[in-house]
């Protein structure tokens, strides 16, 4: 489908507690969903650690191979927050005090009667060079430099930063979905499946197994870029349900008869 545009994305969670359970990522599931309807594929996710080594490696390997990437974490004022170092050090520029940044936060703990710590200014370092990402619930901005969109872990801020960003995004066509219920297990409809989507190659059909009480089923989901593409698809798979049902009432009526 030449003509349709496709514009991709990764996203990047960093945070020792989303590797040892600790908390529970509420990110990626967010972000995967505004992606989607704004028509950019999230094509990849990883989680690392705090640790700058791991950050580095990781977003060098994804902002060379994707449109955009979004980071999530590691932006606050305690030790182990250095995604904004590791993002410095990936770009081979100085992470810094940000002077708007420096200002904004200042403001908003003299009007919340609080003393500007070292550790809180610590939340206005970022890489030289980078564009602020508003923050309307707790101030710190995040930032963006280059494709990377660097963002707060903490869920309330970190959407309502995505929601700021998204707006600037250059934007894909939209990827359009169909849901096919089908009675019958994967291991019924692998082989015939697999011929339907050689067949339609513009579009990615997947399956979905679901058992309830003691029967295997299966939800069929063709997608694609293209109404027309997915409608031929999934034309296909109800013909290849419908002769499963009918090659079954022959076997049954077959039994029933002997």
């Amino acid at each position: 489908m030449s003509h349709a545009t496709v514009v991709t994305a990764a996203m990047l969670a960093i945070g020792d507690e989303l590797l040892s359970g600790r908390t529970k990522d509420k990110n990626i599931g967010h972000l995967a969903d505004l992606l989607t309807l704004s028509g950019i594929d999230l094509k990849e996710v990883r989680i690392v650690a705090d640790d700058e080594e791991a950050i580095v490696e990781a977003l060098n390997a994804l902002r060379g191979k994707y449109d955009y990437v979004f980071t999530s974490g590691g932006i606050g004022p305690t030790h182990d927050d250095i995604t904004a170092d590791a993002i410095a050090k990936a770009f081979g520029v100085p992470c810094e005090y940000d002077e708007t940044a420096m200002t904004l936060l200042a403001d908003m703990y003299r009007r919340r009667e609080m003393e500007f710590t070292e550790a809180r200014q610590r939340m206005a370092r970022m890489p030289r060079g980078s564009v602020h990402i508003a923050n309307p619930v707790s101030t710190a901005p995040g930032f963006i430099i280059g494709n990377v969109h660097v963002m707060a872990g903490v869920p309330q801020v970190f959407q309502a930063m995505v929601d700021n960003v998204l707006p600037t995004l250059r934007t894909g066509t939209p990827v359009l979905s169909l849901a096919i219920a089908c009675p019958y297990g994967e291991g019924e409809i692998g082989t015939p499946l697999t011929a339907i989507q050689k067949a339609h190659p513009e579009t990615s059909i997947g399956s979905y197994p679901r058992y309830i009480g003691q029967k295997f089923s299966t939800e069929i989901v063709v997608r694609g870029r293209a109404q027309a593409a997915i409608d031929a698809a999934g034309a296909a798979v109800q013909d290849m349900i419908d002769a499963i049902r009918q090659r079954k009432d022959i076997a049954e009526n077959h039994s029933a008869e002997a």
